[in-house]
Parts: C-alpha cells; sequence; structure tokens
C-alpha cells in the first residue's frame, strides 16, 4: 500500500501516470470530473501522508470494485444456467404435452362409451351371445380391448404426470432465472457504483501527486530494494516449490508501475501482481486480495516461509509474496513502483501457502 515504502523504491513513473489516466477513463466511461477537489497540504510533508492516505483509499476501491465484477461474472454465470434450464424445461413442457395429446382421443371415447351406457364386460356378452363360440369370441374380444385400453390408460397417466412434473419444474425454473437476473443487475449498478468512487479516488491521487515536488516524487518512489537486500542470493537458497516459483517469477517485475486495476505483464495493481506471479508456474489463483486471502491454506505469522502470500489491513485491501526476513514483495501504489519493503510497515491480517 502506500504508507509503508518511503525510502524502498525506483523511479519509474511516467509510465504509471499515463496508465492511471487512461484506467480512469476505462472504468468510469469518461474523465473523472465529479471528484471532489484535494485540499492543499500545509507542508511537504503533510503532501506526502495526504498521498499516501489517498492511495490507500483507491486501492480499497480497487479492491471492493474488483469483487463486485467478480460478484457480477458469477452472477451471470448463474443466470445464464438458469436461463438454459428454463429452455430445457420449457421444451420438455411441450413434449410431455404432445403426449399426452397422442393419448387424448383414447380416453375420450372411452369417456363417451361410458356415459352413453356401453357394456364391455362379460356378463353383457353371456346375455348377447347366440352361441357357446359367439361368447368365446365375444368375451376373447373384450379381453383384448380392456387390455389395450387399460394401456392405453396406464400411458395417458405417465404422460399427464410428466407433463405436471415439467410444468412444475419449469415454473421453478422461471423463478430462478427471474431471480437471478434480478441479482445480476442489482450487482451490476452496485458495481458502477463502485467504478465511479474508484473513478474520482484515482482522479485525487494522481492531483495529490502532482502536486509533490519533485524531491518528494523521489522520496516516495524510493528504492527497489531495502538496505542490505541481494536478489541473487535470495534466489538461489529457494527451495523449489510453486510458491518459490512465483516469487522468482514476481521479482522479475520489480521496478514495473503500479497501475488500478493491471494484471501485468509490465504494470501492476497489488493483487494482479501476486495473480501473475502463481500464473507463471502454472497456479490459478483468484482475483481479488480478498479472494486470494480464502485461497490456499491458512499460515500462522511466525511460520511464514518465501512465497507465501501475506495479506494487510483489515478489510484485506492489501496483499503481497513474502521474500523472507520480514521483507514482502509487492505493488504498493500509484507513484511506487513493484518492489520488496518490510512487512512491518502495513498492518498484517493474515496469510495463506498456495
Amino acid at each position: 500500500m502506500a504508507g509503508h515504502h518511503r525510502g524502498h523504491r525506483t523511479k519509474r513513473l511516467a509510465a504509471a501516470t499515463l496508465a492511471a489516466g487512461a484506467l480512469a477513463t476505462a472504468l468510469c466511461g469518461g474523465g473523472p470530473a465529479g471528484a471532489d477537489p484535494v485540499a492543499l497540504p500545509a507542508t511537504a510533508t503533510d503532501a506526502v501522508q495526504q498521498m499516501i492516505d489517498l492511495s490507500h483509499q483507491s486501492e480499497q476501491l480497487n479492491q471492493q470494485a474488483l469483487g463486485a465484477q467478480a460478484d457480477l461474472d458469477a452472477k451471470l454465470a448463474v443466470q445464464r444456467d438458469a436461463d438454459a434450464k428454463l429452455d430445457a424445461s420449457t421444451d420438455m413442457v411441450d413434449r410431455a404435452r404432445d403426449e399426452v395429446r397422442r393419448y387424448q382421443p383414447v380416453i375420450d371415447r372411452t369417456a363417451i362409451a361410458a356415459y352413453q351406457g356401453a357394456r364391455t364386460n362379460r356378463l353383457f356378452a353371456v346375455l348377447v351371445s347366440d352361441s357357446p363360440q359367439q361368447l368365446l369370441d365375444q368375451m376373447s374380444t373384450l379381453d383384448v380391448l380392456s387390455a389395450q385400453t387399460s394401456e392405453q390408460l396406464d400411458h395417458y397417466k405417465k404422460a399427464t404426470d410428466a407433463a405436471h412434473g415439467a410444468e412444475t419444474t419449469a415454473r421453478s425454473a422461471a423463478d430462478a432465472a427471474h431471480a437471478a437476473a434480478e441479482k445480476a443487475d442489482a450487482v451490476r449498478v452496485d458495481l458502477e457504483r463502485k467504478r465511479s468512487d474508484l473513478g474520482g479516488a484515482i482522479a485525487q491521487v494522481v492531483q495529490a501527486w502532482g502536486a509533490l515536488s519533485t524531491k518528494d516524487k523521489s522520496a516516495l518512489a524510493g528504492s527497489p530494494f531495502p538496505p542490505g537486500f541481494d536478489r541473487d542470493t535470495l534466489l538461489q537458497g529457494l527451495v523449489p516449490g510453486s510458491g518459490t516459483s512465483a516469487l522468482a517469477a514476481g521479482l522479475t517485475r520489480v521496478g514495473d508501475p503500479y497501475v488500478w486495476g493491471a494484471t501485468g505483464p509490465s504494470q501492476f495493481d497489488c493483487s494482479g501482481l501476486v495473480q501473475w506471479a502463481f500464473k507463471q508456474v502454472g497456479k490459478n489463483v483468484p482475483r481479488t486480495s480478498s479472494q486470494q486471502a480464502a485461497f490456499g491454506t491458512p499460515v500462522a505469522e511466525k511460520d511464514l516461509q518465501p512465497g507465501d502470500v501475506v495479506f494487510f489491513y483489515s478489510d484485506i485491501s492489501h496483499v503481497g509474496i513474502y521474500a523472507g526476513n520480514g521483507l514482502m514483495l509487492h505493488a504498493s501504489t500509484f507513484g511506487v513502483p513493484v518492489a520488496v519493503a518490510p512487512m512491518s510497515s502495513t498492518p498484517f491480517h493474515s496469510a495463506r501457502r498456495y
């Protein structure tokens, strides 16, 4: 994040400035005209602190917007599934109704015959028969007709039951599709609001950064590694594994600019860097810091190993990769390139091992 990094960064800010402006336009569909003006700080120290505070707020909003987008994607997937089930159940109703219509004439004829008093039993056959042979013939015919009618009635009942069941399923599918659409719409509205808030926050960060002196910008960017840190020595000492290999991949991006919503390969936000690093070693992790905090297995802070993923702030709005000796690799904030920095400068929340 922001306040944790003075004295630990390099200067590569021009590309980040242009990319941040482009992202604000892309996310919000226009310029951040609605952003409140940033109050002018009284001192240079206040100016840097203002930049830090605004940057933290912007990253919180960035992660919230990414989370809302992921939620919307999930809701839309549910909606698509519900719509598909509705289509399938509607087809099932049509087929079931066709089957009912197929047997309906037999049922209608039987009902009419019963209403008109037709005799189809064995006693009636005895009464109207003129000879034993005729009696046998009539009884045989009655047996066939009875069996056929019974079979037709059985088919008709099954078809009717199937139609009723299909209609019930279709009604449930229609309700589910409607509910899924309503939830997706609600999340869509929330996403647009978060994107608008993010656009305003980005505008304030860029404005505050622009108000800094060259000296303050340089101090904020700092150096890519803390004093005494040796990347080559660290890499040589890493035990092969998905986490350590992801750390090694992430270390190749030191110096790349921070850009809200970016996932690489040459600009990142905090969770975008983590996702990119693990993707290089064939592991797909979620997009946002809060989602990443539920991925993998928990690790206590005292048991951290290089390559573990570390999370910060009570709302889990920042994430990095543990680099050993109390250090982490992370994409910090606007104006501060990807760097290795002390973990102690940021409120620790939790850690996971992927």
